[in-house]
């Protein structure tokens, strides 16, 4: 492992943090843990020339080994030319220089923690040095007691005992301790944590480990940034999400579109409904915006195809052919959604897509703000959202002269 200073750059470190994604935040906590390994967020930095340049000032003041002088000389101007206002710390010294040091700290202490993260799990050190050790910076002024204890105490475990999944640090804001690689535990080492060291309290917190911070940064570098963003949406108000997802279609659309056509054919193998759901659509910002004021607020902006109501759309080819959606339309719903114009249903309050086929229109309802149950990583979960309800092909009238309809922006 390379010998480097607090400002000094490596390889690893600047390949993990020019990895993430700029993705639109309100708050501090939109995205948290190991998100955080593919996300790089600002509290309040919505739009994405402005997340581009403060990513921007934050590579270049890590890589040219500036620090926080460097980036603290580039963001009053960044902020100028973005018009950023209403951020936290805004007007006065004291508040601008500590949000400063907020990004851009937090910025490389996780850079560094990931690409020591990577460096330590490089199989010929495992091989090596299988074992991890807890070191204590001397260097803190006011030192956490827990952090100093696992120091003092020398704790030493194999690199896979889950305390590292949690307790890998940084263990908080600010927090400077380390990890270190060693081939075996030595004399006077402590091998186990101590008691009670993963037990949350009732807000979920672990002894020493602030808000945020119980995760091993980089350890989820290599995970789909889709998984993220799909338990993401569902929490996020309707105009953030939908913002968000605008900023990241480039990036997520592929992965989206594979996803749901794997659902998509799975269903159809077993015809048999087995609870899952896959991302269809995410409702555009105007579009979210004109719902609001026609009296339909929604409470989040993504939209998800069920298997059961997709086998029931299927099965409905019998008894009305030609009538329903092929196939080849279910597998690639997100590209046809994406290109569709939107309608609000007066009657139902729900929300139509129309786009065009060879035979006929396509259209597709979604029930909105609808309390159901989706399975996400094993588990079925209860959500607020909104759930494509049916589908089928009609004639061009149906929808533009129907009256129930009035057309939405996109």
């Amino acid at each position: 492992m390379p010998d480097f200073g607090f400002n000094t750059p490596f390889f690893e470190q600047l390949e993990f943090f020019r990895a993430k994604l700029n993705l639109p935040s309100e708050r501090w906590d939109d995205i948290q843990k190991a998100a955080h390994d593919r996300a790089f967020i600002v509290a309040g930095a919505m739009k994405a020339d402005l997340l581009s340049d403060l990513k921007g000032a934050v590579d270049k003041a890590i890589a040219g080994g500036g620090g926080q002088y460097e980036f603290n000389k580039a963001f009053p101007e960044i902020v100028r030319r973005n018009g950023w206002h209403g951020w936290t710390g805004e007007g006065s010294q004291g508040g601008e220089a500590w949000r400063m040091r907020v990004i851009f700290e937090t910025n490389l202490l996780t850079s560094q923690a990931a690409g020591s993260y990577r460096q330590l799990t490089d199989p010929d050190l495992l091989t090596r040095r299988p074992f991890w050790r807890y070191v204590h910076s001397d260097s803190v002024m006011h030192p956490r007691p827990y952090h100093k204890f696992w120091g003092d105490i020398r704790l030493t475990l194999r690199h896979d005992h889950p305390f590292w999944k949690t307790h890998f640090p940084p263990n908080g804001w600010r927090c400077a301790c380390r990890v270190v690689p060693v081939a075996e535990p030595l004399d006077g080492d402590t091998t186990e944590p101590p008691d009670g060291w993963n037990e949350r309290n009732a807000k979920g917190d672990i002894p020493g480990i602030d808000k945020g911070f119980d995760y091993a940064p980089g350890a989820s570098a290599d995970r789909p940034f889709k998984e993220f963003i799909d338990q993401k949406l569902i929490r996020l108000d309707a105009p953030i999400g939908a913002a968000m997802w605008e900023a990241l279609r480039p990036v997520l659309a592929r992965e989206m579109s594979q996803a749901l056509a794997a659902m998509v054919d799975a269903a159809v193998s077993t015809r048999q409904p087995a609870g899952l759901a896959a991302l269809a659509h995410v409702v555009a910002p105007r579009t979210v915006a004109d719902l609001a004021k026609r009296g339909v607020p929604m409470e989040s902006a993504d939209v998800w195809l069920r298997d059961e109501e997709l086998l029931h759309a299927l099965r409905d080819t019998k008894a009305t052919p030609g009538a329903v959606l092929p196939l080849a339309v279910w597998r690639d719903l997100p590209a046809f959604l994406g290109g569709a114009t939107p309608y609000l249903d007066t009657l139902e309050a729900a929300l139509v897509y129309a786009f065009d086929l060879p035979e006929g229109v396509g259209k597709v309802l979604v029930r909105v703000n609808y309390a159901d149950k989706i399975r996400q990583q094993g588990k079925r979960t209860k959500v607020t959202s909104n759930f494509v309800r049916s589908g089928g092909v009609v004639d061009t009238d149906n929808v533009e002269k129907d009256f129930r309809y009035i057309k939405l922006g996109k």
